[in-house]
């Protein structure tokens, strides 16, 4: 075994010529016997197909068996000038034609129809996967059965001091959106029995990490994979350099984003591969990563979905497409189902489940998830130092269905299943990977903003910025909010009258370019309970003096609305503040200053609130107002977007990320940061910083 300039493995054959083992044989005949079975099934029962004898159907199988075997190789070479759609494509062709000449050619089958040969090969992937599930297989590890009978062939042609002396990797899984209490729920419930496993046998321990404002997987990916996640104040924001919305999960916007934070030294850096992610963590390899889509990468290379060699064994195995695909639909089914339930039952707080989200259900949870266990145990066996993948089916459904909702806790079933599956490929790899799991943050229910207030942020502060002036109006409580807006002025005060010049209340605009329209004259976005509100037409950032001078009841008017608990403004005189409904903090208060007048509206949202809102409203990008929602005692916050579990801002357990390491690699103390009683890693950026250290302390990388 040598290892590559690259950091990755290869492995050299003895000179002993590789023979199949018992266990081959029977692997073999398993896969015969399941797409035998498979197929006797789906000529039965599809029109346009019959058969006189089993045994003609036993012939089909394999046929079709070892027509895989002998396509594979000049599939993976054409897949790597055509790439992943091509890869997708090629495979597509390769199983309909596959079947359809192993139906024609084998005397006993009569095929009447060509869409029949469709319709043998989605039931019989079906059936298949149906089969696996009752005699208590582990579905995903049909997805990558190929890979670790290849696998475990080349470790038996490796010398056995080469595998007792294999170097370390490192394998980092992302579980999108799930915080610590919900893993311990799920883990006692036992929906979790792989990582319940490791706990209980000692190879691995469960702690939290915070997540910082904005707790979003944007700014926290960015965190764990550059180390930076300075550029990123919400999931969206209006930049006033390019006087456009950034969008992250636009390809283009991911890269623009990447290109401002990566310094050539990310996570995944030296050979690594990334998986289903945002950002490449400057990874060799980039497999579905939204920023590496439409750009390439340092060297010119991985644009698109990522190399099409790797694709060809998801896209061109009989059946496995085709299972991915008909499961991917039986997964819309069960989400109309769920949505229904919730309705019948009067479920509360709950949002419409419609649209496109369904589909999207569908496609995360089952398409996508078992595509990207194939690339990871491609990876793996390949050797790569460092892999990440991010797995987002419990975020996807929790943000409409509830975080600890049935469904929702049953999303984490199938990602403990995924684990169990690459715990299997690791055993055969060349590295001896060691399996950190983490989350990019947590979520809090809660009914959204617009079901609490009858209106939506935007309308909410336009219908501010009409008002002349702030006197006269109510809170939403019903009580006079004129000591609030009292406050508000008292912050202004004549100090902050006598800092602005004699242009103020005038909107400061650059002259558009040619042909550059003017942008809007306001801007507002929710990143879950995170609310940003900015005004384009100002090339500058307003200050609460600048904001009273305008729109007197904005500021005072937002703080009373029953589901906003905070609103963050920049001044001249005291810098940061943070307005409740009936008191402020100072964020940044300098010696003698009064922290607090009256009500603390900080209090609610715990230790951590004044350092996270103080970093927040100082991004570089972040809105001229930062709003968090209110936050009952429950824990329940209100999104300002239509989502009923949500995460962005602060305020339950949406800052409570999890992370799962081996028990040996320890947190290093320097790292840890006191929030209330605990020592813990807080920030992304802390997290990516212990990565590393245990990448070079176990020699996975060296810089």
């Amino acid at each position: 075994m040598s290892e590559r300039a690259d950091g990755s493995v290869e492995s050299r054959p003895d000179r002993r010529a590789w023979r199949p083992t018992l266990a081959d044989l029977g692997d073999a005949l398993a896969g015969l016997v399941a797409t035998a079975g498979g197929l006797a099934i789906a000529v039965a029962v599809v029109d346009g197909v019959e058969a006189d004898r089993a045994s003609a159907v036993l012939v089909v199988a394999l046929l079709v068996f070892v027509g895989d075997l002998v396509l594979r190789a000049p599939l993976r070479g054409l897949a790597r000038v055509l790439g992943a759609m091509g890869a997708l494509a090629l495979g597509l062709v390769a199983q309909v034609a596959l079947a359809w000449a192993a139906l024609q050619l084998v005397p006993g089958i009569r095929v009447t129809s060509g869409w029949a040969v469709i319709g043998v090969l989605t039931i019989a992937a079906v059936v298949m996967a149906a089969g696996r599930w009752l005699i208590g297989a582990n579905d995903s590890d049909y997805v990558i059965s190929d890979v670790l009978r290849r696998a475990r062939r080349k470790a038996r042609r490796t010398p056995a001091r080469a595998v007792d002396g294999r170097p370390a990797g490192l394998l980092v899984v992302q579980l999108d959106g799930v915080a610590h209490p919900v893993l311990r729920e799920a883990i006692e419930a036992g929906l979790a029995p792989t990582m319940a496993r490791w706990l209980e046998e000692g190879s691995h321990q469960l702690e939290t990490w915070w997540a910082r404002v904005p707790s979003t997987t944007p700014a926290s990916q960015a965190g764990l994979l550059h180390g930076d996640s300075s550029e990123i104040p919400a999931f969206r924001w209006w930049d006033r350099d390019l006087r456009r919305l950034v969008v992250t999960n636009h390809p283009a916007d991911a890269a623009l984003v990447e290109q401002r934070l990566t310094n050539g030294h990310g996570l995944l850096a030296g050979g690594g591969t990334a998986v289903s992610a945002m950002f490449t963590g400057d990874a060799e390899r980039a497999y579905v990563v939204m920023s590496r889509t439409r750009n390439r990468g340092p060297d010119g290379s991985g644009a698109g979905l990522g190399p099409g060699a790797e694709f060809v064994r998801f896209f061109a195995s009989p059946f496995v497409l085709a299972r991915a695909v008909s499961l991917t639909f039986g997964e819309v089914v069960k989400e109309l189902y769920q949505a229904r339930r919730q309705h019948v039952r009067d479920v509360r707080p709950r949002i419409s489940r419609g649209g496109w989200y369904v589909l999207l259900r569908g496609v995360t949870n089952v398409l996508m998830r078992d595509l990207s266990t194939s690339l990871v145990a491609e990876a793996l066996v390949r050797g790569d130092p460092t892999v990440f993948v991010d797995l987002v089916d419990y975020d996807e459904i929790a943000h409409h269905a509830g975080p600890t909702r049935p469904e929702s806790l049953r999303a984490l079933e199938g990602l403990d299943r995924v684990l169990r599956t690459l715990e299997q490929a690791v055993l055969v790899a060349p590295r001896d990977y060691r399996v950190v799991v983490l989350s990019d943050h947590g979520q809090a229910l809660g009914e959204t903003f617009e079901q609490l207030e009858g209106l939506s942020l935007i309308d909410v502060v336009r219908e501010l910025m009409a008002r002349p002036d702030a006197s006269g109006l109510e809170s939403g409580t019903g009580e006079d909010w004129g000591p609030l807006n009292a406050l508000v002025t008292s912050v202004v005060g004549s100090g902050g009258s006598r800092a602005m010049g004699p242009d103020a209340g005038r909107a400061s605009r650059r002259p558009p370019g040619e042909g550059t329209p003017e942008p809007p004259e306001l801007v507002v976005v929710g990143s879950g309970n995170l609310g940003l509100v900015w005004f384009p037409r100002v090339d500058h950032r307003l200050v609460l003096e600048e904001l009273q001078d305008r729109w007197p009841a904005l500021v005072a008017g937002l703080a009373a609305r029953p589901g906003v608990g905070v609103v963050v403004v920049d001044t001249r005189e005291r810098g940061l503040v943070a307005f409740g409904a009936r008191g402020l903090a100072l964020l940044e208060p300098r010696e003698g200053d009064q922290d607090v007048e009256g009500e603390d509206p900080l209090a609610p949202y715990g230790p951590r609130a004044r350092a996270d809102l103080a970093r927040a409203a100082r991004l570089p990008h972040t809105g001229d107002l930062l709003l968090v929602s209110t936050v009952t005692a429950r824990g329940h916050v209100h999104a300002f977007e239509g989502q009923v579990g949500s995460h962005g801002g602060i305020g339950g357990h949406q800052n409570s990320a999890m992370l799962l390491h081996p028990t040996d690699w320890p947190v290093d103390d320097d790292l840890r940061e006191r929030v209330g009683d605990d020592e813990l890693l807080v920030g992304a950026e802390a997290v990516h910083a212990q990565l590393v250290r245990w990448a070079q302390r176990h020699g996975v990388r060296e810089v």
